[in-house]
């Protein structure tokens, strides 16, 4: 499914530049956002077909972009997958209570990453 449009959110510039060199390699478009704020924006202006959403970012956290993208009708059927370094137990069940479609942990072993983003990406074109 390349040529997709996946939202990066995430205020780590190398864990950025992975996450977009493996994703365009892979055929997917991207756009980045380095906080929660800036997320919202580019969802509400793109609908992108998933977005992988940090959860400790300045400003909004993760969650809390969730939150507000859930509740905008522009962004409601977001597909967005966490993308954390938050990998104790009990945490995916947590990110997943929370709303988030699915879970990646940090650091990413990149097949499983990119079978995990196929699996998601264009989730809502169903």
């Amino acid at each position: 499914m390349a040529g997709e449009l996946v939202l990066v959110v995430e205020d780590n510039e190398k864990n950025m530049k992975l996450f977009r060199d493996v994703l365009q390699a892979t055929g997917y478009r991207t756009l980045e956002a380095d906080s929660g704020e800036h997320a919202l924006e580019l969802a509400a202006q793109h609908a992108p077909d998933l977005v992988l959403m940090d959860a400790q970012l300045p400003g909004i956290d993760g969650f809390e972009a969730l939150r507000r993208l859930r509740a905008d009708e522009r962004t409601a059927g977001a597909c967005v997958v966490a993308l954390t370094a938050q990998a104790m137990a009990g945490d995916r069940e947590r990110f997943l209570e929370a709303g988030f479609d699915g879970y990646i942990s940090k650091p990413v072993d990149v097949p499983e990453f990119i079978v995990t983003v196929k699996r998601y990406c264009g989730a809502n074109a169903e």
